[in-house]
This record gives structure tokens, sequence and C-alpha cells, in this order.
């Protein structure tokens, strides 16, 4: 079995992530995972009557799902990831403007931040998934920080318009559970299935 790093053993298959986010791949490679990336082209979108939580595992399940197609001996790992206040689903914001408006709702409020996960393994015909919910609090964001904020790169390629592990930090006051499902992966639990499901083993050497 090839090794991956110095902490885990891979399964005979190897690992792919299905998605482009470099916030996931930066995670696993954090826990000393070997994969490749496979970027999925599922359009995220939702559909009449989903909810939050089925709406991440839908997508979760169709990214990781139109890769093991082709890869149907690998063990495949989609995921999708919202920010949530008040019922409504905040997006990736495309311009200054959309980041605004995103930060002046967060602002002093908290909202909730779910991920959806999906490991297939296709000729196996294993397929686990699941979504993981924390919680975040703002602080009160004055304008100028906002302003400041959004002339950075950083918030246009974040649900929500920000960053946890970035500049985006000094805005937040608590987090209730996962901060690694915040930046866009839980770890403990994603780590966990690929055990469970015997993707990975922990070497004792």
């Amino acid at each position: 079995m090839p090794e991956i790093g110095n902490n885990y053993e891979l399964s005979s298959s190897k690992l792919i992530l299905a998605s482009a986010s470099p916030r996931r791949k930066e995670l696993l490679r954090l826990v000393g995972l070997n994969f490749e990336i496979k970027p999925s082209n599922a359009k995220e979108i939702f559909l009449k009557g989903e909810t939050p939580e089925e709406h991440v595992l839908r997508l979760s399940e169709q990214k990781a799902v139109s890769i093991s197609i082709h890869n149907p001996d690998a063990w495949v790992l989609g995921a999708d990831t919202i920010v949530i206040i008040n019922g409504e689903v905040l997006g990736k914001p495309a311009v200054a403007d959309e980041a605004k408006e995103m930060l002046r709702k967060l602002s002093g409020r908290k909202h909730k931040v779910i991920t959806g996960f999906c490991l297939i393994r296709k000729n196996k015909d294993i397929i686990v998934k699941d979504t993981v919910e924390s919680s975040v609090v703002f602080k009160e964001i004055p304008e100028d920080e906002i302003d400041w904020y959004v002339r950075k790169k950083e918030p246009y390629d974040k649900a929500g318009g920000y960053a946890i592990q970035g500049m985006g930090a000094f805005f937040i006051k608590e987090i209730h559970g996962s901060y690694t499902n915040v930046v866009g992966l839980p770890l403990c639990e994603v780590m966990e299935i690929l055990k469970k499901v015997g993707a990975i083993k922990f070497s004792k050497g």
C-alpha cells in the first residue's frame, strides 16, 4: 500500500477531490493526504422546495458521481457549502456591491454554515454522505472595514463573501461547531468516514 504522508496508508484505490476549491485542497493537505483534483462542473442552483440540507447533499453527491463515472475504482469526494442567515442563502458575490450587501447582512448577527459531503467508490457500490452545520457570530462591522475588505480579492469566491481562514477572520466573535466546516470541508467527519469505509488506515510506524 502506498504511504500518505507519514501518518496514513491509502487503500489500493486513489482518492479524488471533485472540487476546484483551494480551501478544500488546503484542508486535505493539512492532514497529510495525497489526492488528485478533478473538479466537477455541477451547477450550484437550488431546486424548488429543496431544503438547505437537501441542497448541499444533492450537490455533493452530484459532484462525486460525475467524477466517479470515469474513475470507478477511485474514492471520490464531493462537497458543497452554503451560508444562511434568517433563511436566506448567501452565494458568492461577483462584484463589490454584492459583497458589501452580504457583509452588512452578516454584521452583528449569527448565521449558519452548512456543508454536505459525499464519498463514492463506484466499483464497490459504496456511497456515504452527510451534512455538518456550524454557527458563526459576526461583530458589528463598520462601513470603513467593509469598504476595505471588498477592495481585496478575498470575498469573491467565498459563500457569504468572507474567508474565516483569511483577513475576514477578524469579523468573527464566536464559532459554534466545526471550524473546518466553515472553511469548506468538515475534516473530523470526513476523516472518520474515510477510515470507516477503509479508504485510509492509520499506520503504526
